[in-house]
């Protein structure tokens, strides 16, 4: 007998056998985040191949009161493309909409679908001596219409922005199954509301992106890298102000991380090895990228360096001379994920501050929660440049693996949220709400701000089909 729901059928019937999963065994691995801290139920998986099998499923789920729940790549970090457990829910993925739809070097523009993977959009536009310039470790899993809505930062918003500052325009599909089409590559149209930024960030609880219009840049073919030990978060702070100062726009990354987060990238990663004779609190890794004239960039970071040693505004550094060393440099800073995962569960925490504050932060969370919770390691990094921490917090030393579980996650959440708020930053930076942090954001929001972002709800999708539980 047919385990097929007569919702599953219909479906079937608009859109064909192949874009419709309804086999518990073949349905179940769309159920669950990749960290495996959610799982929800669906009655099947949807894959359409075009906009209009997109909006042909919407409009049935629109019209059956049948929750939707769009899903990416499946790398987001707050549950936000996890259904609930209701079994009735339908999971929509945009994966086999991959067709780069046009490159155009003249107004430097690119379309594609949603479901293409980042990283074959950046080797797209690269095969065409052009930059899309949005970079993050999930790259070659992500697919841009994930990126779109949950406003993705990654390693270069320092010089580029987030997500939302790439973008011309947008195809979506409304929760009634109609089709926005805000597809336009125009740099300029001031005609009225700027519709498609509401999708943007919005984590599907709007609306389906179908494709993205993306700006391009020129190449950086010269860059420069640095690592620089810092003796504070403060003094990483005066460095950077030098640094922005005298390099301009060629400032590409500014990434901040402590002396605990390398012991534990050397401990966990093979081939790498401590990159001073000595050991320093923390260190910043810096980038200076340019699109021609290497020697004259090396010579600029050579100066701005040696400006800032006869400063003190760092104890050492080292600048590359190789791809080879660059990239040795790179992966002290790009392993630290993949080493506090081999060191066990970790409380993340992506939060956002006014980049003056930072040091002020480090330093009062620190206290707290050392006062407070005594024995806790912490493992801070992100991108400084542009106010973005990852504030994660590890069980004490030789703690049973599941400490957190038993000891209680939320009464230390609760300590860093409100020594984030209390100075003047953002509980989630660039990986959004979803269903980790809706608490914390009905907290934290002002009653007009979800008062205003519950209408633009109400207006989009009265029927509350799309992507339920998350934000709201």
């Amino acid at each position: 007998m047919s385990s097929e729901t007569p919702f599953a059928r219909r479906l079937v019937e608009t859109l064909g056998r192949d874009a419709v999963v309804t086999a518990p065994e073949d349905v179940a691995p769309w159920l669950s985040d990749w960290r495996g801290l959610y799982r929800g139920a669906a009655q099947a998986v949807v894959r359409p191949t075009s906009t209009q099998d997109v909006a042909a499923c919407v409009a049935l789920c629109n019209e059956a009161r049948v929750p939707v729940v769009p899903r990416g790549g499946n790398t987001g970090l707050c549950g936000a493309a996890t259904p609930d457990a209701r079994p009735e829910n339908i999971v929509l993925s945009l994966d086999r909409m991959r067709t780069i739809r046009r490159i155009d070097t003249i107004a430097n523009t690119l379309v594609a679908d949603a479901g293409c993977v980042l990283g074959d959009l950046r080797r797209a536009a690269a095969d065409h001596r052009r930059l899309l310039p949005l970079s993050l470790a999930a790259e070659d899993s992500s697919q841009i219409g994930g990126n779109l809505s949950t406003n993705a930062g990654g390693v270069n918003v320092l010089r580029y922005g987030m997500a939302r500052e790439l973008v011309l325009g947008i195809e979506a599909v409304l929760p009634n199954g109609e089709v926005f089409e805000g597809l336009r590559t125009l740099r300029k149209d001031n005609t009225g509301y700027d519709l498609k930024q509401l999708l943007i960030g919005a984590e599907g609880t709007l609306g389906v992106i179908t494709a993205a219009a993306l700006r391009l840049l020129p190449r950086n073919d010269a860059s420069s890298v640095v690592l620089a030990a810092v003796d504070s978060p403060q003094q990483a702070l005066e460095l950077y102000e030098l640094l922005f100062e005298q390099a301009g726009h060629r400032l590409q990354l500014f990434e901040f991380f402590t002396d605990a987060c390398a012991d534990l990238v050397l401990t966990h990663v093979e081939g790498l090895r401590a990159p001073f004779a000595g050991r320093h609190p923390a260190y910043v890794l810096i980038e200076l990228a340019d699109t021609a004239d290497e020697a004259a960039l090396q010579a600029l970071t050579e100066r701005v360096i040696g400006d800032a040693i006869e400063r003190e505004l760092c104890s050492d550094a080292v600048v590359s001379t190789s791809y080879a060393q660059a990239g040795a440099m790179r992966r002290l800073r790009e392993e630290i994920s993949e080493a506090l995962r081999m060191d066990g569960p970790h409380l993340k925490h992506d939060v956002s501050l006014p980049i003056e504050a930072i040091p002020a932060f480090i330093a009062a969370a620190g206290a707290r929660l050392d006062a407070r919770h005594p024995g806790l390691r912490l493992f801070v990094f992100g991108h400084f440049g542009d106010g973005n921490l990852h504030y994660n917090i590890a069980r004490p030393a030789g703690s049973a693996r599941d400490f957190f579980a038993q000891y209680g996650e939320s009464s230390v959440t609760d300590e860093v949220f409100d020594e984030v708020v209390r100075h003047g930053g953002s509980i989630s930076a660039e990986h959004g709400i979803g269903q980790l942090k809706r608490e914390y954001f009905h907290r934290y929001k002002s009653p007009l701000e979800i008062r205003l972002m519950r209408d633009i709800k109400r207006l989009f999708d009265p029927a509350g089909i799309m992507n339920p539980g998350k934000i709201f």
